[in-house]
Protein backbone atom coordinates (compact mmCIF):
# COMPACT_ATOMS: atom_id res chain seq x y z
CA UNK A 1 0.00 0.00 0.00
CA UNK A 2 1.15 3.90 -0.47
CA UNK A 3 2.02 5.95 2.19
CA UNK A 4 0.47 9.13 3.69
CA UNK A 5 0.93 12.37 1.74
CA UNK A 6 0.13 15.28 4.51
CA UNK A 7 -1.84 17.66 2.06
CA UNK A 8 -3.25 21.34 2.93
CA UNK A 9 -6.85 21.34 1.21
CA UNK A 10 -8.66 18.18 -0.48
CA UNK A 11 -9.64 18.48 -4.16
CA UNK A 12 -13.44 18.76 -3.58
CA UNK A 13 -14.21 18.79 -7.75
CA UNK A 14 -12.02 15.43 -8.29
CA UNK A 15 -13.49 13.22 -10.90
CA UNK A 16 -12.99 10.18 -9.55
CA UNK A 17 -14.89 10.67 -5.99
CA UNK A 18 -18.27 8.84 -6.10
CA UNK A 19 -19.48 9.83 -2.70
CA UNK A 20 -18.12 11.63 0.44
CA UNK A 21 -18.49 10.49 3.77
CA UNK A 22 -18.44 13.96 6.18
CA UNK A 23 -19.23 13.34 10.20
CA UNK A 24 -18.73 15.56 12.93
CA UNK A 25 -17.00 15.31 16.28
CA UNK A 26 -17.31 16.60 19.45
CA UNK A 27 -13.87 17.21 21.70
CA UNK A 28 -15.22 18.72 24.41
CA UNK A 29 -12.61 21.49 24.65
CA UNK A 30 -9.83 23.42 22.51
CA UNK A 31 -7.58 21.85 24.13
CA UNK A 32 -8.82 18.04 23.56
CA UNK A 33 -9.83 19.70 19.88
CA UNK A 34 -6.21 19.99 19.26
CA UNK A 35 -4.74 17.15 20.59
CA UNK A 36 -7.49 14.81 18.58
CA UNK A 37 -6.17 16.35 15.29
CA UNK A 38 -2.98 15.32 16.25
CA UNK A 39 -4.01 11.94 17.20
CA UNK A 40 -5.78 11.71 14.09
CA UNK A 41 -2.49 12.76 12.42
CA UNK A 42 -0.28 10.02 14.57
CA UNK A 43 -2.66 7.11 13.47
CA UNK A 44 -2.98 7.40 10.29
CA UNK A 45 0.33 8.84 9.33
CA UNK A 46 1.98 6.23 11.41
CA UNK A 47 0.59 3.49 8.98
CA UNK A 48 0.28 2.78 5.21
CA UNK A 49 -2.80 4.44 3.33
CA UNK A 50 -5.34 1.82 4.25
CA UNK A 51 -7.76 1.73 1.01
CA UNK A 52 -7.47 2.03 -2.88
CA UNK A 53 -10.87 3.23 -2.55
CA UNK A 54 -10.32 5.98 -0.28
CA UNK A 55 -9.19 9.28 -2.39
CA UNK A 56 -8.69 11.55 0.53
CA UNK A 57 -9.43 12.60 4.42
CA UNK A 58 -9.58 15.66 5.60
CA UNK A 59 -10.28 17.19 9.54
CA UNK A 60 -11.56 20.70 9.78
CA UNK A 61 -11.92 22.19 13.42
CA UNK A 62 -14.69 24.46 14.16
CA UNK A 63 -14.90 27.45 15.12
CA UNK A 64 -16.31 27.17 19.16
CA UNK A 65 -13.33 24.74 20.15
CA UNK A 66 -14.88 21.93 20.35
CA UNK A 67 -16.09 20.44 17.11
CA UNK A 68 -14.01 18.57 14.77
CA UNK A 69 -15.61 18.18 10.63
CA UNK A 70 -14.27 14.97 8.84
CA UNK A 71 -14.61 14.73 4.79
CA UNK A 72 -13.61 11.87 3.51
CA UNK A 73 -14.01 10.91 -0.58
CA UNK A 74 -14.43 7.79 -1.94
CA UNK A 75 -14.74 5.90 -5.29
CA UNK A 76 -17.94 4.46 -4.27
CA UNK A 77 -19.77 3.12 -1.12
CA UNK A 78 -18.45 -0.41 -1.81
CA UNK A 79 -14.93 0.57 -1.04
CA UNK A 80 -15.97 2.42 2.12
CA UNK A 81 -17.76 -1.01 3.29
CA UNK A 82 -14.38 -2.79 2.57
CA UNK A 83 -12.69 -0.22 4.74
CA UNK A 84 -14.68 -0.08 7.77
CA UNK A 85 -14.48 -4.33 7.89
CA UNK A 86 -10.60 -4.69 7.60
CA UNK A 87 -9.32 -1.62 9.28
CA UNK A 88 -11.05 1.48 10.42
CA UNK A 89 -11.23 0.28 14.10
CA UNK A 90 -7.61 -0.16 14.74
CA UNK A 91 -7.19 4.17 13.80
CA UNK A 92 -10.45 5.21 15.70
CA UNK A 93 -9.34 2.92 18.72
CA UNK A 94 -6.01 4.67 18.38
CA UNK A 95 -6.98 8.03 18.09
CA UNK A 96 -9.95 7.07 21.39
CA UNK A 97 -7.02 5.94 23.31
CA UNK A 98 -5.26 9.30 22.88
CA UNK A 99 -8.20 11.42 23.38
CA UNK A 100 -10.63 9.50 25.52
CA UNK A 101 -14.36 10.23 25.01
CA UNK A 102 -14.59 12.25 21.67
CA UNK A 103 -18.47 11.91 21.05
CA UNK A 104 -19.22 11.13 17.07
CA UNK A 105 -22.29 13.40 16.24
CA UNK A 106 -23.15 11.29 13.30
CA UNK A 107 -22.06 10.19 9.90
CA UNK A 108 -23.64 11.33 6.30
CA UNK A 109 -23.14 9.84 3.08
CA UNK A 110 -22.78 12.84 -0.12
CA UNK A 111 -22.74 12.74 -4.05
CA UNK A 112 -21.02 16.07 -5.46
CA UNK A 113 -23.81 17.58 -7.37
CA UNK A 114 -22.73 21.05 -8.38
CA UNK A 115 -19.68 23.34 -7.72
CA UNK A 116 -19.52 27.12 -8.00
CA UNK A 117 -15.74 28.61 -9.01
CA UNK A 118 -14.62 32.49 -9.33
CA UNK A 119 -12.73 31.73 -12.20
CA UNK A 120 -8.71 32.56 -11.79
CA UNK A 121 -8.88 32.86 -8.46
CA UNK A 122 -6.12 31.59 -6.72
CA UNK A 123 -6.85 33.09 -3.11
CA UNK A 124 -6.08 30.10 -0.25
CA UNK A 125 -9.45 29.65 1.86
CA UNK A 126 -8.48 30.07 5.33
CA UNK A 127 -12.47 29.46 6.97
CA UNK A 128 -14.30 26.37 5.33
CA UNK A 129 -18.36 27.16 6.50
CA UNK A 130 -20.59 23.79 5.85
CA UNK A 131 -24.36 24.97 5.29
CA UNK A 132 -26.16 21.55 6.04
CA UNK A 133 -30.40 21.63 4.51
CA UNK A 134 -32.49 19.47 5.81
CA UNK A 135 -35.50 18.52 4.42
CA UNK A 136 -39.24 17.17 5.62
CA UNK A 137 -38.58 13.19 3.53
CA UNK A 138 -36.42 11.88 0.74
CA UNK A 139 -37.35 13.79 -2.34
CA UNK A 140 -33.82 13.77 -4.82
CA UNK A 141 -35.65 15.93 -7.16
CA UNK A 142 -36.42 18.04 -4.68
CA UNK A 143 -32.50 18.18 -3.59
CA UNK A 144 -31.34 19.44 -6.82
CA UNK A 145 -34.34 21.99 -7.20
CA UNK A 146 -32.77 23.23 -4.10
CA UNK A 147 -29.56 23.84 -5.32
CA UNK A 148 -30.13 24.47 -8.32
CA UNK A 149 -32.48 27.56 -6.97
CA UNK A 150 -28.68 28.92 -5.21
CA UNK A 151 -27.24 29.08 -8.31
CA UNK A 152 -29.76 30.85 -9.95
CA UNK A 153 -29.86 33.57 -6.89
CA UNK A 154 -26.48 33.24 -7.04
CA UNK A 155 -25.90 34.15 -10.54
CA UNK A 156 -28.70 37.16 -10.13
CA UNK A 157 -27.02 38.59 -6.97
CA UNK A 158 -26.07 42.22 -7.68
CA UNK A 159 -23.40 42.57 -4.94
CA UNK A 160 -22.10 38.80 -4.13
CA UNK A 161 -20.26 38.98 -0.92
CA UNK A 162 -15.97 39.51 -1.97
CA UNK A 163 -14.76 37.14 0.67
CA UNK A 164 -16.42 34.09 -1.09
CA UNK A 165 -13.95 31.58 -2.79
CA UNK A 166 -16.13 28.51 -3.89
CA UNK A 167 -19.27 26.34 -3.22
CA UNK A 168 -19.79 22.78 -3.19
CA UNK A 169 -23.25 21.59 -3.11
CA UNK A 170 -23.65 18.07 -2.12
CA UNK A 171 -26.72 15.74 -2.25
CA UNK A 172 -27.62 13.29 0.67
CA UNK A 173 -27.42 9.86 -1.08
CA UNK A 174 -30.86 8.87 1.13
CA UNK A 175 -32.56 12.40 -0.55
CA UNK A 176 -33.02 14.17 2.68
CA UNK A 177 -30.74 16.79 3.16
CA UNK A 178 -27.86 19.05 0.96
CA UNK A 179 -24.56 20.29 2.30
CA UNK A 180 -22.46 23.44 0.54
CA UNK A 181 -19.03 22.56 1.38
CA UNK A 182 -18.19 26.74 0.82
CA UNK A 183 -14.74 27.88 1.39
CA UNK A 184 -13.78 31.71 1.96
CA UNK A 185 -11.12 33.55 2.62
CA UNK A 186 -11.35 34.23 6.57
CA UNK A 187 -14.31 33.21 8.95
CA UNK A 188 -14.26 37.29 9.55
CA UNK A 189 -15.22 37.75 5.85
CA UNK A 190 -18.19 35.14 5.77
CA UNK A 191 -19.09 36.76 9.49
CA UNK A 192 -19.18 40.38 7.95
CA UNK A 193 -21.46 38.67 4.72
CA UNK A 194 -23.68 37.28 7.01
CA UNK A 195 -24.53 41.09 9.05
CA UNK A 196 -23.91 43.25 5.60
CA UNK A 197 -27.27 40.83 4.27
CA UNK A 198 -29.46 40.73 6.81
CA UNK A 199 -30.63 37.03 6.58
CA UNK A 200 -27.86 34.55 4.67
CA UNK A 201 -25.24 35.81 2.42
CA UNK A 202 -27.28 36.79 -0.21
CA UNK A 203 -28.32 40.00 -0.99
CA UNK A 204 -32.51 40.85 -0.36
CA UNK A 205 -33.26 39.60 -4.52
CA UNK A 206 -36.42 37.61 -5.35
CA UNK A 207 -34.61 34.51 -6.09
CA UNK A 208 -33.14 34.70 -2.36
CA UNK A 209 -36.37 35.17 -0.79
CA UNK A 210 -37.53 31.97 -2.58
CA UNK A 211 -34.76 30.47 -0.73
CA UNK A 212 -35.46 31.59 2.19
CA UNK A 213 -39.55 30.19 1.96
CA UNK A 214 -38.32 27.32 0.14
CA UNK A 215 -41.05 24.51 0.77
CA UNK A 216 -40.29 21.17 3.02
CA UNK A 217 -37.30 22.39 4.51
CA UNK A 218 -37.20 21.25 8.36
CA UNK A 219 -33.80 22.23 9.49
CA UNK A 220 -30.18 22.42 9.31
CA UNK A 221 -27.36 25.27 9.98
CA UNK A 222 -24.31 27.37 9.48
CA UNK A 223 -20.73 25.99 11.28
CA UNK A 224 -17.80 27.93 10.45
CA UNK A 225 -14.62 25.39 10.32
CA UNK A 226 -10.16 26.30 10.04
CA UNK A 227 -8.92 23.63 7.81
CA UNK A 228 -6.60 21.74 9.80
CA UNK A 229 -5.14 18.10 8.45
CA UNK A 230 -6.21 16.71 5.22
CA UNK A 231 -4.33 13.06 4.09
CA UNK A 232 -3.81 11.53 0.57
CA UNK A 233 -2.27 8.57 -1.12
CA UNK A 234 1.03 8.77 -1.66
CA UNK A 235 3.68 7.37 -3.77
Amino acid sequence: MPSVQFNSLPEITRSDSGIVKVSTWDAGSPKRQRQTVEAVRAAWGGRDWPHPGLLSYTVHTGEGGRTLLHYAQWTGEEAYQDFVNSGRDARDAEIDAAVPGIERLGLHTFELYRSGLREGDTREPGCVVIVDVEFDGPDPARQRDWVDAVFEALGADPAPAPGGISAHFHVGTRGDRVLNYAEWETAQAHADALASAGEGVGSPTPQWKRLQNYPGVSGGGVHRYTPALSLGAGL
